[in-house]
């Protein structure tokens, strides 16, 4: 039986590497911080979480909750090693950091069909196959391979994005859906305000608290990519010049040009998320929710995702990868983790899991493989980061907007609970008919 390559022991190439020996593959793991470490990393220890301990939200009410609920029904290793390290947090799930990296350390290090190498991988493999999973910060020799593999232009400095928020969140008494000019239908939501509120607005972004920028991540404004907060500073009237520009659209509210108005952009093919477009910004994030929510229309936003300002490298996925983590273009190269477009430790080791698993059933020959759909948290994401239909591809966490929408009405104070618990059951029932499949064929092959 020929080895599996794993190159990077973090969240998410760990879970690789634990998935692909479960099918008893022997796999070679790749970890270089022993020679030299990543500004972002403290110690040696594999799976390092570097910016929280915590989780976030632990319910399956929650995307992010059901999320790693479906891990745990496939055998995750880091989610077993989350609840073994698990510290009191409320509605989150938040775990002591330096347990929970010696956990996943000692369970890898101790498992014999993974030979753990501490050097430093600088060139993509060319044959045999390999998941990489070396994280938003792979540099130096490994990254000029990578940009080589993927045609130099598909590799990206991710600096800025915008907020994200829920359709159905949207107040459409204020909003009005418009083109600019009637040109190209009713594609956008439109946030009118009047001067009064403009100004209101103005005063409160350029006042607002930003989040620090650690020294591997500094902010470095490109034109096209601005924080909207930066552009405020710039002059009272620059955002009307821009994102904010009124010019072509008419309040059917006033039948008049708006003094500036807010645009969003639908973000995904169902029309469930839609992106405040132009802002891009580095506010903290509850500054996010008080100084967007003086919008008119977006008083009570849900935030699918929070805007955020970071140095990060990811790859242009839904050119590249298929939606087993795959790259569309040589056979046996496999990516995982933050380089691939998921945002978050949890989904990090989600792609590690999916990447493992079909690295693992290629390696042993099989075609027929299993494949989670939309109707789950992980197989949504996986679909988007490979959906050549996204055209303005951004890092995403998970959330219930990628999730296939759940057919019927759900009215009453209750009733988006009642939802997400319907999705829930269907996520999860699927998932266990997924690892019931995963566990046939391991007693298939002698595992």
């Amino acid at each position: 039986m020929s080895k599996v390559t794993v190159i990077g022991a973090g969240l998410a190439g760990c879970e690789a590497a634990n998935m692909i020996a479960s099918f008893g593959i022997e796999t070679d793991l790749y970890e270089m911080k022993s020679k030299r470490m990543s500004p972002a990393h403290h110690n040696l220890k594999f799976a390092e979480l570097v910016c929280s301990n915590s989780l976030r939200a632990a319910q399956i009410t929650n995307a992010a909750g059901l999320l790693k609920e479906e891990l745990r029904r496939l055998d995750s290793l880091i989610m077993r090693a989350a609840d073994s390290t698990s510290v009191p947090a409320g509605g989150a799930l938040a775990v002591d950091r330096e347990e929970f990296a010696s956990y996943i350390t000692d369970m890898i290090r101790n498992n014999p069909k993974i030979n753990v190498i501490e050097e430093e991988v600088t060139e993509v493999p060319s044959s045999g196959i390999t998941v990489i999973a070396t994280g938003p910060l792979t540099d130096g020799g490994l990254y000029e391979s990578i940009m080589e593999k993927t045609g130099n232009r598909d590799l990206h400095f991710f600096d800025a994005a915008a907020p994200i928020v829920s359709l159905d969140s949207i107040d459409m008494s204020k909003a009005f859906r418009q083109s600019r000019y009637g040109k190209g239908g009713d594609d956008y939501i439109n946030c009118p305000m009047n001067r009064k509120e403009y100004l209101a607005f103005y005063n409160a972004l350029i006042t607002a608290e930003r989040a620090e920028v650690k020294d591997f991540d500094r902010e470095v404004v490109f034109e096209g990519c601005m924080p909207i907060e930066t552009m405020a500073s710039r002059g009272e009237d620059t955002m009307r010049f821009g994102p904010l520009k009124p010019v072509g659209l008419t309040d059917p509210a006033t039948g008049e040009e708006p003094y500036a108005c807010v645009q969003l952009r639908q973000d995904d093919r169902s029309g469930t998320m839609y992106n405040i477009v132009g802002f891009q910004t580095r506010l903290k994030w509850g500054e996010q929710k008080r100084v967007f929510g003086m919008i008119p229309g977006l008083e009570n936003a849900e935030y699918l995702r929070y805007g955020v300002m970071h140095r990060n490298t990811y790859l242009n996925s839904p050119e590249l990868l298929n939606h087993h983590y795959g790259s569309r273009s040589q056979k046996g190269l496999y990516f995982a983790g933050q380089m691939t477009g998921v945002e978050g430790y949890i989904e990090s080791t989600a792609s590690g899991l999916l990447a493992g698993l079909y690295a693992a059933l290629e390696c042993l020959g099989v075609e027929d493989v299993p494949e989670p759909d939309s109707d789950t948290v992980i197989g949504s994401m996986a679909n988007y980061i490979s959906d050549p239909n996204v055209k303005h591809f951004v890092p995403m966490n998970a959330n219930f907007g990628l999730v296939n929408p759940y057919p019927g009405k759900f009215k009453g104070k209750n009733g988006k609970k009642l939802k997400n618990e319907a999705i829930a059951a269907r996520s999860l029932a699927k998932i266990d008919d997924l690892s019931n499949i995963i566990r046939v064929m391991r007693n298939e092959y002698g595992i």
